[in-house]
Order: structure tokens, then sequence, then C-alpha cells
């Protein structure tokens, strides 16, 4: 399966914005699906994840209750939603797919591209 997560921009701290994961080849259905970002000079971190049937969701700690992953099987598409946005939040976001919910890269078969988010004070 291909990923492309798209949706990243420039939006004020304490805002909103969606980043969203397809799958351009193949279903992203029958996976689970991870949330990283990496900040520019930083290491790769986890923030979400979601299994196939969206009924296990996970967070990292520094994102617990701004963020939210949802996911819509119908149109194979898995949704970051992030309010309350920090300055700390700017980094490109990547989805991945695999065949366990977790929070280590590893884990992950399948990586989109990543989106960039940046938050402004």
């Amino acid at each position: 399966v291909q990923l492309q997560a798209s949706g990243g921009g420039l939006v004020q701290a304490g805002g909103s914005l969606s980043v969203t994961c397809a799958a351009s080849e193949g279903t992203l259905n029958i996976y689970d699906v991870g949330w990283f970002r990496q900040a520019p000079g930083k290491e790769r971190e986890f923030v979400a994840a979601i299994s196939w049937s969206g009924g296990t969701r996970y967070y990292a700690d520094r994102v617990l209750g701004r963020f939210t992953t949802s996911r819509d099987n119908a149109k194979n598409t898995v949704t970051l939603h992030m309010n309350n946005l920090d300055p700390e939040d700017t980094a490109v976001y990547y989805c991945a797919a695999g065949e366990l919910p977790t929070r280590v890269p590893d884990t992950y078969n399948y990586w989109g591209q990543g989106t960039l988010v940046t938050v402004s004070s």
C-alpha cells in the first residue's frame, strides 16, 4: 500500500488543523495506522495510533486531549485532528500502516512522505 499524508500548512498557536492519510494504491482499511512526527533536528516521535477497526486508539502524552485520530474505511482514509496547537507541534507529520497499532516506528511496514505542519507563535 502506498500512503500519502496531506493537509499540512501554517496555523497560529491555539488553532486547529487536520491532516489526512490516504492510500494511493491498495487499501488502508486492513491496516492499523500510526502517526509520527519529526521536528527539525529531532528524532521521529510517536503521536497517535488507531487500529484497523477504529476501536483502539493510542496517543502520546504530549498530545493527549488535544489531538484525536479517526478513520473512514469507506473512504480509505485516516485523519489526525489537531486542536490547540503549540509552536512545539511544528514538524513533518507522517502516517504509517502496519499490523499493530503501536508506538514503535519499526513495527510499521508502510510509510507516507509526510506533510509539514507549522505553528506560529
